[in-house]
């Protein structure tokens, strides 16, 4: 064979290998677009649609995924669950060692809530949605806004919803929010401050506390009250170490100066309150009032017995700062700078002679000027 007629040769080789790569890739379009077009024909229902014209669908196994607007698998169907939550999200649910979990995928497929809920109920207020996923491990709370970040900054043991407003409770408070065309407001809070074995329950309802703080502050302003109790009557200053005081001498002891003094005992919490005390360089300045039912054990002049005294003292610990970064702790003490002692025992000039007698019987007689002899 000639030089030309290996050139000839090798041309139609070349022309063969292409051939047969373009049938090739021709046959494997083609079986790809018929298992595409399987899958679409695999659909059983096709259900609700968000504001893009996605829609969710249902196949033979009963399993659940999403269709785009021009009827193509974007979210396979491998869901017990699927239902729309805006922003290109889905809730979706699936079997986890033997349990039903929910959490979120986006149309990309990954995950953006975790799947460890019982349940992701969306809850709306106003042109505001929320959602409020359970734990199907603990049955605790977490609500989410419409991004799927936590909303608030904690788990809570309770939410419940009645009507227009959100009840949540956790550990040591509950929270009490309504629905309102700009979102949600704190309508009440109730919180319980602790102090050396003492608890009370503390009632916020003014609007213009609960406008200033969240839930964390509250919890964290009457937490701290708790605690200068604690370093108040023991002295102890682990107590409020890690209170902020902006470098203050902040706190006082209750009675610090009284020599007579030889122990101080904390009963009861008696009164709690919350009030707004002004500004500090134009920052809102908070105030916590206390009533503490206190027994005060010491010594008088000439006795070693020590005497006990049980009565009421106020004490106020302010506040300056509405957010977690600026709070502080601005001063707390107590409204007396010493127990309210009793008085003496006053003796009397003279004592009974016998049993039975009273100081009356040795008064001196009227004189009603007549002379002795007219005394009887």
């Amino acid at each position: 064979m000639n030089k030309h007629m290996r050139l000839v040769a090798s041309l139609l080789f070349i022309v063969v290998i292409l051939l047969a790569i373009a049938i090739t890739k021709f046959y494997s379009d083609t079986s790809k677009n018929t298992s595409r077009n399987s899958a679409q024909t695999d659909i059983e229902r096709r259900l609700g649609s968000d504001s893009a014209g996605n829609r969710i669908f249902e196949d033979s196994a009963g399993n659940y995924g999403v269709l785009d607007s021009s009827d193509r698998v974007i979210v396979p169907a491998e869901w017990l669950e699927l239902s729309f939550a805006g922003e290109g999200r889905c809730i979706a649910a699936k079997r986890i060692s033997g349990k039903v979990l929910r959490g979120c995928v986006d149309y990309e497929g990954n995950i953006d809530v975790p799947f460890i809920y019982r349940s992701i109920t969306p809850f709306r207020s106003g042109e505001q949605t929320l959602y409020i996923a359970e734990s199907g491990i603990d049955s605790s709370f977490v609500v989410y806004d419409k991004d799927f970040s936590p909303f608030f900054r904690n788990v809570w043991s309770e939410c419940s919803i009645s009507g227009n407003e959100m009840l949540l409770k956790c550990d040591d408070g509950t929270y009490l929010y309504e629905t309102r065309s700009d979102g949600l407001r704190m309508k009440e809070a109730e919180l319980t401050c602790k102090a050396l074995g003492c608890e009370n329950r503390l009632t916020v309802k003014s609007q213009l506390i609960l406008d200033k703080l969240d839930p964390e502050l509250l919890r964290y302003i009457v937490s701290a009250a708790g605690k200068y109790l604690g370093f108040a009557y023991t002295g102890d200053g682990s107590y409020i170490s890690e209170v902020r005081t902006g470098g203050r001498p902040a706190f006082t002891k209750l009675f610090p100066e009284d020599k007579r003094i030889i122990d101080k005992k904390l009963l009861g919490i008696e009164e709690i309150f919350m009030y707004s005390s002004g500004s500090d360089n134009g920052i809102p300045v908070l105030s916590v009032g206390i009533l503490a039912k206190t027994e005060i054990k010491y010594k008088t002049d000439g006795s070693d017995k020590p005497e006990v005294l049980t009565d009421s003292y106020r004490c106020t610990v302010k506040f300056s700062g509405t957010t977690g970064s600026d709070i502080t702790a601005l001063s707390g003490s107590f409204e007396l700078a010493e127990p309210k002692y009793p008085e003496p025992e006053q003796q009397s000039a003279r004592q009974p002679d016998a049993p039975g007698e009273t100081e009356a019987q040795f008064e001196p007689p009227v004189n009603n000027g007549q002379g002795d002899d007219d005394y009887e």
